[in-house]
């Protein structure tokens, strides 16, 4: 089950560390922050992932698509809490 709590959560670190991200001209932060996502999203809530992964196992944790791919998940979590509704 998707709760709002853990959207809200996941939505929050991960626009947080986007936004640091894509500001960074260190590669060495940008590569914590790739650490960062990746042990985050092994602990997330699993039907959370799989619903803004699309069923790729790799998404959040492939260097090359790590800027598409959190852009998106924060994308589709805005969408995802913008539809739950006050209740959840």
């Amino acid at each position: 089950m998707i709760t709002k709590d853990s959207i809200e959560t996941a939505y929050s670190f991960l626009h947080q560390k986007r936004n640091v991200y894509i500001h960074s001209n260190l590669e060495w932060q940008k590569d914590d922050i790739e650490y960062a996502i990746s042990s985050f999203v092994d602990e997330m809530n699993p039907e959370l992932y799989n619903r803004i992964s699309k069923g790729n196992p790799d998404f959040l944790r492939t260097h090359n698509y790590f800027l598409s791919d959190i852009t998106s998940a924060v994308e589709q979590m805005e969408e995802l809490l913008i539809s739950a509704s006050p209740n959840d």
